[in-house]
């Protein structure tokens, strides 16, 4: 565990360059950007994403919510990392309201699950983690020296905790843990060689999950406390990380490749299935936001977000509409 201080790490961009005339996985561009993947890692015009997959799909008919509901919750879709989030009020509307520019990736709120109380978090500079005020007032800036910062978490207490991807750290996809999400940062080191989601549950436990460096997927957990991340085996196999999230219940890890929620209890280090939830009519959720009835969908497959029941899953019950640009991140939150 160390103060956070290390020299930015650019070794994954050769990385890329090395592997990319060994790898025979290259793929073409989509919507302006060149996309690549080494091994299972999907890297966007250099930079690796938390996405599975981006195969944009025929889109389904707009589903249009009740448009005399009042609301005073927004959802945001974050795309490609520095972009651009798109703002919505759903269920008032689908459609887009809003735009904060400069965004992108994933993002959190102040709350386990549901819509957020006043802010919300965006991860999506290469090194900046930014708070907003609900719908769009920047508030306070974060910042890591290690490349590339991609998801982030809150618990009860108000402590935010970023995931890096890759790092030159000895652990690889590290953790990097803001006591009531203030500067300085604390570095924990994980057993993954890259970092894709994390979440908290209720007793202040903080998980997440990734890559090993076989390509594996592997769920951790850090206890509260404790000073080192630890191993968790899951009773069934999970194809490819996804959102972790507690829903009130139970640990949710999402199943990018399956398009399944995996709804565990834990203890020690054992995760227990206790239900699959699956959903119909995504390209990739390539992250989720679990509220109470629903879940959102920022979907870098079919380049857009959808809504759908939580926990009945099945299809989309609306389709946001707006400008996109490959999803990464979705959450929601209320003034």
């Amino acid at each position: 565990m160390n103060s956070v201080g290390l020299v930015k790490y650019a070794s994954s961009l050769v990385a890329l360059t090395i592997c990319a005339a060994c790898s025979g996985s290259a793929a073409p561009s989509t919507g302006g950007l060149n996309y690549q993947y080494i091994g299972k890692m999907l890297f966007v015009n250099g930079r690796p994403v938390t996405a599975a997959r981006m195969n944009p799909m025929p889109r389904y008919a707009t589903l249009l919510p009740d448009r005399h509901a009042s609301s005073k919750t927004f959802e945001y879709v974050f795309s490609y990392y520095e972009t651009y989030a798109s703002i919505f009020d759903y269920p008032k509307s689908v459609k887009e309201i809003g735009k904060i520019n400069g965004d992108g990736g994933q993002g959190c709120t102040n709350v386990l699950y549901g819509y957020g109380k006043k802010i919300f978090w965006n991860v999506g500079g290469e090194t900046q983690i930014t708070e907003y005020k609900v719908p769009q007032t920047p508030i306070k800036t974060l910042s890591v020296s290690y490349s590339f910062p991609t998801s982030c978490a809150m618990n009860a207490g108000g402590d935010l905790a970023v995931g890096i991807f890759e790092e030159s750290g000895p652990g690889g996809g590290d953790v990097v843990i803001f006591k009531n999400a203030s500067e300085p940062g604390i570095v924990y080191t994980t057993p993954l060689s890259a970092e894709y989601f994390d979440g908290y549950d209720t007793k202040g436990n903080l998980f997440a999950d990734g890559l090993t460096r076989s390509g594996a997927f592997k769920l951790i957990e850090l206890p509260k406390g404790s000073s080192k991340f630890e191993g968790i085996t899951t009773s069934n196999s999970v194809r490819f990380p996804g959102s972790v999230q507690w829903d009130g219940t139970y640990v949710t890890v999402f199943d990018q490749s399956a398009d399944d929620f995996y709804q565990y209890t834990i203890s020690g280090t054992k995760a227990t299935l206790k239900n699959t939830i699956s959903i119909t009519g995504s390209g990739d959720c390539a992250q989720t936001w679990i509220v109470k009835g629903l879940v959102y969908c920022g979907d870098s497959g079919n380049d857009g977000g959808e809504v759908f029941k939580y926990p009945a899953g099945g299809s989309p019950i609306a389709i946001f509409t707006g400008n996109f640009d490959t999803p990464l991140g979705v959450v929601a939150a209320q003034k």
